[in-house]
């Protein structure tokens, strides 16, 4: 067994890399809020720097890595239509729902990014798994264990009534106090870890083989989607937990992914591809053109619409805040376009473009 399972682990890239970037995020991330209490669990702020980094530097800029597989490919909008439909839609669809409610139109957002997040939980087992052949069944248990792990949080989010933060803004996702269902949903959730674990316990005996990316993977679904959501209560630990295990994985994907195309030369990239993936670029240029990217935004954001952090944004500091609400209705969907455009975008770009 030993042997088999030291040659026949999934990995994406290798073990160091798929360890350090992909797997351990969720776990690093609840670590960090196990051990600072008073810092993550009590606080009802996220101080300014932490916030810079956590949700501008690792959420929004994850958001820009998304151009490595769509926009920054030469001859991208000649080739699909569909990139340049999507973002019209989207600000159509944006400017649409904002001008009627714009509670509606961050509600809308909101639940989009949930599905995005959810989705990316099932790729990535999903890749975890393309080595495996056994049963129909197990693949199916999988599939229900990753969704439960990422589903019921947001079960009880809805029936709890009680979560002390929120996706984009308050109230943006629904809830209320139901103690029926959420009782029910409890049982039910405890009910799949346990098939889950039986199940992998028969694999085991079966294959002689422990899939270790694919149970670390799902393992720190679970931990980090219950404890962000259902056990803390508080939105310092809510964003870590969420953004860390959500964030980084993905833009190691877009590396990894972009990477191996650029070494068998069967994409033919544009000039920041290249230079990106040159011995001039790499790893470091890719991360500041994204937090670069990710800092222009926020900075849009917050110099017009929310004026809250002032003393990391001085150069969109002077900018006038608008008040107007059809200025607003047209304005905001346009700063939350590369957040929707992703959102859509996500669910295509790793059907079209298969890598084994």
């Amino acid at each position: 067994m030993e042997n088999k399972l030291s040659h026949k682990q999934p990995w994406l890239h290798s073990p160091v890399i798929d360890g350090v970037f992909i797997l351990s995020p969720p776990f690093v991330a609840l670590l960090l809020v196990v051990c600072f209490p008073a810092q993550f669990q009590a606080s009802s702020t996220i101080p300014v720097y932490y916030w810079l980094f956590l949700v501008v530097f690792i959420d929004v800029a994850h958001v820009y890595s998304t151009l490595y597989r769509t926009y920054f490919i030469r001859g991208a909008f000649k080739k699909d239509a569909f990139l340049i439909a999507v973002p019209i839609a989207c600000y159509i669809v944006g400017v649409l729902l904002h001008n009627y409610d714009g509670m509606l139109f961050w509600r809308t957002l909101a639940y989009l990014a949930v599905f995005h997040f959810i989705r990316q939980q099932y790729g990535f087992m999903r890749l975890y798994s393309r080595q495996e052949s056994d049963k129909h069944w197990f693949k199916v248990i999988d599939k229900i264990a990753i969704y439960t792990a990422t589903i019921y949080p947001l079960f009880y989010w809805h029936f709890e009534g009680n979560r002390n933060f929120s996706w984009f803004v308050e109230n943006d996702i629904l809830s209320f106090h139901s103690p029926l269902p959420l009782g029910a949903g409890s049982v039910l959730y405890l009910l799949i870890i346990v098939l889950y674990v039986v199940k992998e316990g028969i694999y085991i005996i079966r294959t002689k083989e422990f899939n270790g990316p694919r149970n670390l993977l799902i393992a720190g679904t679970f931990l980090s989607w219950y404890f962000g959501i259902v056990y803390f209560n508080g939105d310092m630990a809510f964003t870590t937990l969420n953004v860390v295990s959500h964030g980084i994985p993905y833009m190691a994907l877009i590396w990894i992914f972009e990477k191996k195309k650029q070494v068998k030369n069967s994409n033919p990239g544009s000039l920041i591809i290249k230079y990106t993936f040159s011995k001039y670029g790499g790893v470091l240029f890719f991360v500041l053109l994204l937090a670069l990217l990710a800092y222009m935004e926020e900075g849009l954001w917050d110099g017009m619409i929310w004026k809250e952090h002032g003393t990391v944004f001085k150069l969109f500091s002077n900018l006038p805040k608008i008040g107007n609400e059809q200025m607003l209705s047209l304005v905001i969907p346009l700063l939350a376009l590369p957040q929707s455009t992703h959102y859509i975008l996500d669910g295509f770009i790793w059907k079209v473009n298969r890598e084994k």
